[in-house]
C-alpha cells in the first residue's frame, strides 16, 4: 500500500507542478520548457527531493512512449501540406541534408571539444538534430512571425522528431549490438520509415473515416477513439519494429488533418490539452532525475561543444538549406538563431542512459546530462530572445506588408491605389470578368475565382500578406470570406464591409474586424464614385486640436457624408477599421460625399476617368467655430 501511495504521490506532483509551471509561463510570456526545466530540477533529487522518478521504474518508459505518442500526433495535426508546398524544397532539405550536417557537426564537436569518444559522439549528435514542435508552436505563437518562416520552423519541429528519434535508435543499437556495416543501419533506417509511414497512412485515414461517417457517436467519444486507435496504431508499428511507432503517429496526424474532416477542431482542442498535459509531467520528471553533478563534471569542453551547435552547426545548416529560397537574409538569420531542443530529446536521452548502463556501456549518464544542457542552453537563449530579434530583423507578422481584396469595384480599386503607389503587393479577387478593365488598366493582378477557395487565396499569396480585405457588395458574404481567411491562414489584419454593430462581435468572430464605418452602404458610395460625386481627402491629427478634430471628422460619419478609408501611422498604412482608436499624429485618408450635379462636375473639369488627387479638404480641416465654443464650454464645465 505504501509502495502504491509513494507512485501516486509522484505523479500528483509532477502534474501539479508542471501545470503549475505552464500558467506561471502564460502570466509571464516566457517558454513554458524554461520553467519546466527550471521546476523539474527543483523539486528532484539534487533539489529539495520532492520528486523521484526512478520510483516509477518501467513505468516511466511507458509514461514516456505513451506521451511521445500523443505530442508527435498533434504536431502532425498542424502539418498543412497546402502551406508546406511553399517552403517544401528547404523543408526537405532541412529535414534531409540538414539532418546530415548537424549528425556530422555535432558529433565532430562532441568528439574533439567535449573529449567524447566517437560512438558516444555520434549517439549525442543523433539526439539533437530534433528541434521540437512542443517548443517551437508556443513561441510562434508568442512572437507571431510571418507565415513563411513560422511553416518552415514548424514543419521542421514536426518532421525531424521521428527522423532524428530514429536514427538515433539505430546508432544506438549499431552501438549496443557492435555491428558497423552502415548499409545494415541505412536499410534498417529506411524500414522503420516505411513501417512507420505505412501504418501512420492507413491509420489516418482510418480516423477520418469515424470521424466522416461514425454520425452515431459524440463528440468527446470520437475523441477517445481517436486516442485509442493511436496508440493502437503506435504499439503495433513498434511490435513489428522497434522505434517505427514515432513515424506512425507523426504520418497519422498528417493525414487525418489533411483529410477535410469536419469536427476537426474539435479534435484539435482535445489533443492539444493532452499535449499540454503530457510535455508538463515529462518534463517535469526527466528534468527531476537530471543529476546537476553530471552536468558540471562535463566541463568547459561540452559548454563549448553547444555553443558550437548553437553559432556555427545551425547557421551552416540553414544557409546550404535555403540558399535557393526565396528567403531573405533577414529571415535566413532568425532561422539560424532558433532551434531549441524539446520532449523528444529529453526523453530520448532519458531512455538511451537507462539501456546503456544496463548494458554496461560507459557514457550513458554523460549523454542525457550533455544532451540537457544542450536543451537549457537553446531553450533559455534562443526562447527568451526570439521575440526581440524578430522584431529588430523586422520580419514580425505584424511587419508584413501586402494586400488580398475580395471585390473588384470602384471603392475596392481606390483602396488597392495606395497600397500599389506604397510598393506594396496587391492583389484583387473577383468573379465577375466585367469589374477587370479598371484594375488591369491599373496593373493590378486579378484572380477571377471565388474567395471561398482557399487553393485561390493560396494562389493570391495570402500566407505572406499582411491584410486581408472582403468588400463586395454583399455584406453577409464578406464576413463568410473573411472569417475563413482568418481561420486558414491567419493574417495579421482581416477586414471586411458587413451589416452588424461592431459590438455585438463574439470571441469566435474577433479576428475578423468591421472596414470603414458600421454599415457601410457601398452599393451607394460606389455609384458616388462613378459619378464624381465624392472629394479624396486627408488629415493629421495635431495634438493642439485633436479633440476637436476627432470630434469633427465623427460627427460626419455619423451623418454619412465621410468614410475614414485609410490610417497611416508609423509611416504604415493600414485599412481602417472600426474600432480603431485614433492617436495624435494619425493621418487619415477618406472620402468625402460631393453633391453638386453631375453637370457642374464636368463644366468644372471633373472627369470620371482622371484618377481622383489626394487634399486637404476645408470641410474637414476647418472646425466651425460654433463646434470650437461648444468644446471649449464643454472642456471648462468639465475643469
Amino acid at each position: 500500500m505504501e509502495a502504491s501511495f509513494e507512485i501516486t504521490l509522484q505523479m500528483v506532483t509532477a502534474v501539479v507542478a508542471g501545470i503549475s509551471a505552464q500558467v506561471l509561463a502564460a502570466y509571464l510570456r516566457v517558454p513554458s520548457i524554461v520553467l519546466l526545466l527550471l521546476l523539474g530540477i527543483l523539486l528532484g533529487s539534487d533539489g529539495i527531493g520532492l520528486l523521484h522518478p526512478h520510483l516509477l521504474g518501467t513505468g516511466l518508459e511507458v509514461i514516456v512512449a505513451l506521451a511521445t505518442a500523443i505530442i508527435l500526433f498533434e504536431g502532425g495535426l498542424n502539418l498543412d501540406l497546402r502551406e508546406l508546398g511553399r517552403v517544401s524544397v528547404s523543408l526537405q532539405l532541412l529535414v534531409t541534408l540538414g539532418t546530415l550536417i548537424t549528425l556530422l557537426g555535432g558529433s565532430m564537436a562532441a568528439h574533439w571539444l567535449g573529449e567524447f569518444p566517437w560512438n558516444i559522439a555520434f549517439l549525442y549528435a543523433s539526439i539533437i538534430v530534433v528541434t521540437g514542435p512542443t517548443v517551437i508552436n508556443p513561441l510562434l505563437k508568442q512572437i507571431n512571425v510571418d507565415r513563411q518562416v513560422a511553416t518552415l520552423l514548424e514543419g521542421e519541429g514536426v518532421l525531424i522528431d521521428p527522423v532524428g528519434a530514429i536514427l538515433a535508435f539505430v546508432v544506438l543499437d549499431t552501438i549496443l549490438n557492435g555491428d558497423a556495416d552502415p548499409l545494415n543501419a541505412i536499410i534498417g533506417l529506411l524500414m522503420r520509415f516505411g513501417i512507420g509511414g505505412a501504418i501512420g497512412a492507413a491509420g489516418g485515414y482510418l480516423m477520418s473515416l469515424i470521424f466522416k461517417r461514425a454520425n452515431f457517436l459524440s463528440f468527446e467519444l470520437k475523441n477517445l477513439v481517436v486516442l485509442a486507435i493511436l496508440w493502437g496504431l503506435f504499439t503495433l508499428a513498434q511490435t513489428i519494429r522497434s522505434e517505427s511507432g514515432v513515424m506512425t503517429t507523426v504520418i497519422a496526424g498528417a493525414v487525418f488533418a489533411n483529410s477535410s474532416v469536419p469536427e476537426e477542431r474539435l479534435l484539435r482542442h482535445f489533443k492539444g490539452q493532452l499535449t499540454i498535459l503530457s510535455v508538463s509531467v515529462l518534463f517535469i520528471l526527466l528534468a527531476a532525475d537530471l543529476s546537476i553533478a553530471s552536468v558540471f563534471a562535463l566541463g568547459w569542453g561540452s559548454l563549448f561543444t553547444v555553443l558550437v551547435l548553437m553559432f556555427v552547426v545551425r547557421p551552416i545548416n540553414i544557409l546550404l538549406c535555403t540558399w535557393n529560397s526565396d528567403l531573405n537574409w533577414r529571415q535566413k538569420l532568425f532561422l539560424s538563431w532558433v532551434a531549441p531542443r524539446g520532449i523528444v530529446a529529453a526523453s530520448v536521452a532519458s531512455l538511451f542512459a537507462i539501456s546503456l548502463t544496463q548494458r554496461g556501456i560507459n557514457g550513458g549518464d554523460a549523454i542525457k546530462a550533455l544532451v540537457f544542457l544542450t536543451i537549457i542552453m537553446t531553450v533559455v537563449c534562443q526562447g527568451l530572445t526570439a521575440g526581440q530579434i524578430a522584431k529588430w530583423l523586422q520580419i514580425t507578422s505584424k511587419e508584413a506588408t501586402g494586400a488580398v481584396i475580395v471585390g473588384c469595384n470602384p471603392l475596392s480599386l481606390l483602396i488597392a491605389r495606395f497600397f500599389q503607389e506604397r510598393g506594396e503587393n496587391v492583389v484583387m479577387i473577383d468573379t465577375d470578368p466585367d469589374c477587370f478593365a479598371q484594375a488591369e488598366a491599373q496593373n493590378l493582378r486579378v484572380i477571377a475565382s471565388s474567395a471561398l477557395d482557399t487553393v485561390v487565396l493560396e494562389e493570391a499569396g495570402l500566407a505572406c500578406m499582411g491584410t486581408f480585405l472582403a468588400m463586395t457588395s454583399n455584406g453577409e458574404v464578406n464576413f463568410v470570406l473573411a472569417q475563413r481567411a482568418a481561420e486558414e491562414f491567419n493574417p495579421p489584419r482581416v477586414l471586411a464591409v458587413f451589416p452588424r454593430d461592431p459590438q455585438a462581435t463574439t470571441s469566435a468572430t474577433s479576428k475578423v474586424n468591421q472596414a470603414f464605418v458600421s454599415d457601410l452602404a457601398i452599393k451607394t458610395w460606389n455609384e458616388y464614385l462613378n459619378d464624381g460625386r465624392v472629394k479624396l481627402g486627408t488629415t493629421t491629427l495635431n495634438e493642439l486640436e485633436f479633440a476637436s478634430q476627432q470630434d469633427h471628422i465623427q460627427e460626419k460619419i455619423r451623418t454619412g457624408v465621410l468614410i475614414p478609408l485609410l490610417v497611416e501611422r508609423e509611416q504604415r498604412l493600414q485599412v481602417m477599421p472600426v474600432n480603431q482608436e485614433w492617436e495624435v499624429g494619425d493621418r487619415i485618408i477618406y472620402l468625402l460625399h460631393d453633391p453638386r450635379p453631375n453637370l457642374l462636375k464636368r463644366l468644372s473639369g471633373s472627369s470620371q476617368s482622371t484618377p481622383l488627387a489626394l487634399e486637404k479638404l476645408p470641410e474637414v480641416e476647418e472646425v466651425p467655430l460654433a463646434k470650437l465654443a461648444q468644446l471649449s464650454t464643454s472642456e471648462a464645465s468639465g475643469s
